[in-house]
């Protein structure tokens, strides 16, 4: 098989036996190709050696690529050879004792309390008319009352937003399901935007269009908002809202979440589940937010920790 052979199997193996989804598969597929393109000339994956996989990671660091790029580009390697070798393409496995550069464990930008208010205030009053702004509201409150990714929110069905609920079910990475509890402001905006599109299908089935299953229907290849578009929508909001727009994308608003959830005592555990983290090594970006939290209390609490009184 050539590579392009080997990339495209594989990927057709992740979907059905892993559930990856289409973000995912194109995210392996673009990985996959740069290196294919390295190796080309040093015989392709069937006779990459390990030395070769190394001149790539080499070359990828060479060109500025951040850590956290190679490393995800080796774990695709990786995630290949071990299926090639499961299939019986390699008797060997060239990336096994490769060691990537890891992952920073920094924890990225997010807002304060102050800013989120901020945006969702500017949510109510961004759009042309008033199912903009009734899409935007709703929008932005589901993501910063529940933490999700933007794919998530964008692809959420209709139907798993009927009926008031208290609690979301939102479909993750690799098809894994979670229940997210939803704030009175988001169940509040969820309604209002419900009755909308319900207003806007009977109008549609009565001059004979297709109704959309999705909450945020658009007329994208894939029939909802893309991620794209909300990416401009959370842009233009943080301009409208005085916050630096720089400094605000729909994964800021995940960040928020999180933080914010930590800094008013929850679990590191329970901010895990209501993230969908598969690992709870990917939340314990956070603990700097915990350890701040410890560190105030002992500040405030423990009789050593005050200042003595002057004489």
């Amino acid at each position: 098989m050539d590579d392009r052979r080997w990339i495209s199997t594989f990927i057709e193996a992740q979907a059905a036996e892993q559930g990856a989804s289409h973000n995912t598969q194109l995210a392996y597929a673009r990985d996959l190709r740069d290196v294919a393109e390295y190796l080309g000339t040093r015989g392709g994956f069937a006779t990459a050696t390990q030395e070769a996989i190394e001149g790539y990671l080499i070359a990828c660091e060479a060109q500025g690529l951040a850590a956290a790029t190679r490393a995800r580009r080796l774990s695709a390697i990786k995630q290949l050879y071990r299926f090639a070798f499961d299939e019986g393409w390699r008797t060997d496995n060239p990336a096994q004792r490769i060691a990537g550069p890891g992952r920073s464990k920094h924890l990225p930008g997010t807002l304060s309390t102050a800013e989120v208010d901020r945006l969702l205030e500017a949510a109510k009053q961004h759009g042309r008319g008033i199912p903009d702004r009734l899409r935007n509201t709703c929008l932005m409150e589901l993501l910063y009352a529940t933490g999700m990714r933007v794919s998530e929110l964008v692809s959420l069905p209709q139907e798993a937003a009927r009926g008031d609920p208290r609690m979301l079910l939102i479909k993750g990475k690799g098809g894994k399901e979670r229940m997210v509890p939803l704030s009175p402001p988001a169940r509040e905006a969820l309604r209002d935007w419900l009755a909308h599109l319900d207003d806007q299908a009977n109008r549609d089935r009565a001059e004979g269009k297709p109704v959309s299953r999705f909450l945020f229907p658009s007329r994208s290849k894939a029939g909802h908002m893309t991620r794209v578009r909300f990416y401009t929508l959370i842009k233009e909001m943080a301009h409208r809202a005085g916050v630096a727009p720089d400094a605000v994308t729909p994964h800021t608003l995940r960040h928020a979440f999180a933080t914010h959830l930590l800094e008013n005592g929850a679990d590191l555990r329970a901010i895990q589940t209501l993230l969908g983290h598969a690992d709870i090594a990917t939340t314990e970006i956070y603990t700097h937010v915990l350890e701040e939290r410890l560190r105030q209390l002992v500040l405030d609490n423990h009789p050593l920790a005050k200042a003595p009184p002057r004489s």
